[in-house]
């Protein structure tokens, strides 16, 4: 099985290739480039380092959400419109398991923190056991302090995974609550691949029609629309 992974959930865009669980290439770009400009090339450059085409793609996995919108609408329309032209299967793959998927370990609670601006972060919690993956925290936004404060509470050893912007004051990251290596902060296409690539051996797959980006939230712009204008009847 071969997957082609998209993750344009942060400003990191990322793709990978992995085959029967292993990572055959992947690429990560962070430039002043958009979305829009970067991820199309970064597909074919990813296909022509592995030395495969479209043709050798067996299904397509998309990291869903949450995120920044403008980048998840643009890997969701990447992917789906690949997934369509190849007649192959797609997988949605929320961007906080990809995160948590990054760092599987037994003994440790995993919490995912991706940045949903004005101090917030999008958060949930997850733990491993023997190597299958347990939602212990539905996604949330709340603010970043009180998702600290939380997890102090919680009281058993928690491990901070996520994008730099998201975590404010790494310092009060301490006691049971720590960080993960920077290597394992951004979310990777290659746990996005692997993730799916479970899905998939279980007979799980999204309808291409009907998957949709998980916001969470909604847009600020059209929070300060609603504000300026009034809801619609």
């Amino acid at each position: 099985m071969m997957i082609l992974a998209i993750d344009t959930s942060t400003r990191v865009s990322s793709v990978a290739l992995v085959e029967d669980g292993r990572v055959v290439a992947e690429l990560n770009q962070d430039t002043r480039l958009t979305h829009s400009e970067r991820l199309m090339p970064q597909i074919k450059q990813l296909l022509d380092m592995a030395e495969k085409t479209s043709r050798d793609l067996t299904a397509i996995a998309v990291s869903i959400g949450p995120g920044s919108f403008t980048g998840l609408r643009i890997g969701m329309a990447t992917a789906k419109t690949m997934a369509y032209a190849l007649r192959i299967p797609i997988v949605g793959v929320p961007t906080l398991d990809a995160l948590a998927w990054n760092c599987p370990l037994d003994g440790v609670h995993l919490v995912p923190m991706l940045d949903a601006q004005k101090g917030n972060v999008y958060t949930a919690r997850y733990r491993f056991e023997n190597g299958e993956m347990i939602v212990e925290e539905s996604a949330v936004v709340r603010p970043f302090t009180e998702a600290v404060e939380q997890l102090r509470a919680f009281g058993e050893p928690c491990l901070v995974v996520g994008e730099r912007q998201a975590i404010r004051d790494a310092s009060i990251l301490t006691g049971n609550v720590r960080q993960a290596p920077p290597h394992l902060f951004a979310p990777r296409a290659a746990s996005v691949a692997l993730y799916a690539e479970a899905r998939l051996a279980n007979g799980q797959a999204d309808d291409v029609i009907e998957l949709e980006p998980l916001y969470i939230r909604r847009a600020e712009a059209e929070v300060l629309w609603e504000k300026r204008h009034g809801k619609q009847a």
